[in-house]
């Protein structure tokens, strides 16, 4: 073992290895005794792949990914061997058949986008959602039916709200339930759960509300074997599980515990049925995720024993359950378990750990004091490497991690992004600040009225309290976070001196250009964040980084996609000028080709290299060895 300071020790854990070995995983489906699943390729330029079995279903140049919403989600729907799916360049929904090239289903142009299907047997059609982008920015979402047998562009079932989600189709298929919201609210906001009866026509009637309002999250809704509808709602203050009798919906399992995530990307699923009366579902319980049997009747849950600590994209079929999983040494994976034994196979890694699984630091949940008496949540990564150890009585550098939304979560499962700094001797504090998921409905709403505020406090007391444990060094300390998170790097270094540096992945700078010039589906969402624009015009100059841009006396570096919809360029652009015109040490990445998020392997490779250099040659003052 050798002694070197923090920071500056050897780790395999390197930018190409995280790029080469890795691969994103979503939107698990089972048809029949087939698994789907889609793979985020970096090599490939971050092209989306639909893969049945470990085989490619969608070849080159073809991309399964939808921008409903820009998050997309639900891009993807399997029926008897033949998958639809949305196409990323074209946005058109298309027909993949075992042996057959791809063939569209939708027109070319218009503008149309679709997302978050099921197909309706009966009437050969795929019901989902549609989002119509006009010209002069207009934008309208909608419930369509689509004929499979033709190019069409389909019937509208359902219009009027400003967003819809979820369309579910009875077994029988006489009967729709679907989630629409309106402007303000975002879907973990207030939602509403509406039934409606399949005409004989295809249209709907008697469109009825059964759950939901304006401070109700409705999410998830699905119906049961034998044709009764469940659903989740936080009614209760926790996201939990509901069973719709036709008349009143009681809940099936109360527990102060969360069974949804915030619905940021379609097509979600944390629950699916094993039979009539019993269900397979995952729920986040003191920052760890559990999966369990559900009886229906009795409501009793019962966890299965697993060695993950995530779950996700829940499917069930003949006692068979393929998810997502992941765990705090193990990167996120297509499972596949037996829902009476546990017994588990694994169908496809996001990326082959097990040679550096000894470099691996292991998150440890704490809980720490924050303003106002209250508490805040983080998972903390202490430096871990066999190779190396520290001199004595020196303590880490740290790097405060702010995850995005800002409603989201940090993940407790294995990111080779985080051990990219651990295993150099730097310590990592992911933050769940007061407004994140997974610790119920209270805490979620801290956030309203308080972004800037609230996570900006979290974020600080974080830093403070490791450094008051004794377990980083408090001149060492910096600040990263991306889109939401980056807004809240930006305004920690405006209103404290904890930070000694940041980087700023695509985060906002301005709110008030936010709320001007952003997409539909986030126009409002500031109006629950700080306030609605323009009434509150000053607050939100209050809010803005880029008002105190004076107050930042630090180094930040900034990375921004050329193509981003979400936060555009000018956000970057704007802070990064008024950094220069005060001589502070800038750096800014610009990567074409790139939306919100980076997909490309070589930019994810470049952006990480860039930070860490960035805050070894400006911050850490360590010199690095590879």
């Amino acid at each position: 073992m050798q002694t070197l300071p923090y920071g500056a020790w050897r780790s395999p854990i390197t930018s190409d290895l995280i790029v080469a070995g890795s691969i994103g995983l979503s939107a698990v489906q089972l048809d029949g005794d087939d698994t789907y699943w889609i793979e985020s390729r970096p090599a490939e330029g971050g092209r989306n792949v639909l893969v049945r079995n470990g085989t490619d279903v969608t070849p080159a140049p073809y991309n399964t990914r939808t921008r409903v919403h820009e998050y997309g989600g639900g891009s993807v729907t399997v029926d008897r061997g033949v998958a639809y799916f949305t196409n990323f360049t074209d946005q058109r929904l298309y027909r993949a058949a075992p042996g057959a090239a791809p063939e569209p289903v939708t027109p070319e142009g218009g503008g149309l986008r679709h997302a978050d299907g099921a197909i309706d047997r009966t009437r050969n059609r795929w019901i989902g959602i549609r989002e119509e982008h006009a010209a002069g920015g207009r934008v309208d979402n909608l419930v369509v039916a689509v004929e499979l047998d033709r190019v069409n562009a389909g019937r509208v079932l359902a219009q009027g709200c400003d967003f819809y989600a979820a369309p579910r189709l009875s077994p029988d298929g006489k009967r729709l339930a679907f989630v629409s919201w309106n402007h303000p609210n975002m879907p973990w906001v207030g939602t509403e759960l509406w039934v409606a009866d399949i005409t004989e026509d295809g249209g709907l009637a008697s469109a009825r509300r059964v759950a939901g309002g304006d401070r109700e999250s409705v999410a998830q809704p699905l119906w049961s074997p034998d044709g009764v509808l469940h659903f989740i709602s936080d009614r209760s203050g926790w996201w939990n599980l509901y069973r719709f009798d036709g008349e009143t919906a009681r809940p099936i399992c109360p527990r102060a515990a969360e069974f949804a995530g915030a619905q940021w990307v379609l097509g979600q699923a944390s629950y699916a049925f094993l039979g009539a009366d019993r269900l397979i579902c995952t729920f986040d319980d003191g920052g760890r995720s559990v999966l369990a049997r559900l009886e229906i009747s009795s409501g009793r849950l019962t966890p299965l024993s697993l060695p993950f600590a995530a779950f996700g994209s829940i499917q069930a079929r003949n006692g068979r359950i393929v998810c997502l999983a992941g765990s705090a040494t193990g990167p996120g994976a297509v499972v596949s378990i037996d829902s009476e034994t546990g017994a588990y196979d694994i169908l496809r890694r996001s990326s082959d750990t097990s040679e550096w699984e000894r470099y691996f630091s292991v998150a440890q949940h704490v809980e720490f004091p924050t303003a106002n008496g209250e508490t805040a949540h983080a998972n903390f990564y202490p430096p871990a490497n066999p190779d190396h150890a520290a001199p004595a009585g020196e303590r880490p550098p740290l790097v405060v991690k702010c995850h995005g939304g800002p409603t989201s979560s940090a993940s407790s499962t294995l990111s080779l992004g985080i051990q990219y700094w651990t295993s150099r001797g730097i310590a990592v504090a992911d933050i769940d600040y007061r407004g994140s998921t997974g610790y119920g409905r209270a805490y979620r709403d801290r956030l309203e009225g308080a972004w800037g505020v609230v996570d900006v406090e979290d974020c600080i007391a974080a830093a403070r309290h490791a450094a008051a444990a004794g377990l980083a060094d408090p001149q060492r300390a910096v600040i990263t976070g991306g889109s939401a998170g980056g807004y809240t790097v930006l305004a920690a270094l405006a209103g404290s001196d904890v930070f000694k540096g940041g980087a700023s992945y695509y985060g906002v700078s301005d709110v008030a250009a936010l709320a001007r010039d952003t997409h539909k589906f986030e126009s409002r969402y500031l109006d629950w964040l700080i306030g609605p624009y323009p009434r509150e015009a000053e607050l939100y100059r209050q809010r803005s980084p880029l008002t105190h841009a004076a107050n930042i006396r630090s180094p930040v570096i900034f990375f921004q996609g050329a193509d981003d919809k979400v936060v555009p360029p000018n956000q970057t652009e704007m802070m990064v000028d008024a950094l220069k015109k005060q001589g502070i040490p800038v750096g800014y990445l610009l990567f074409s080709g790139e939306a919100h998020g980076f997909r490309r392997g070589e930019n994810v490779k470049r952006s990480l290299d860039a930070e860490l250099y960035f805050y070894a040659e400006l911050i850490f003052r360590t010199r690095l060895s590879f």
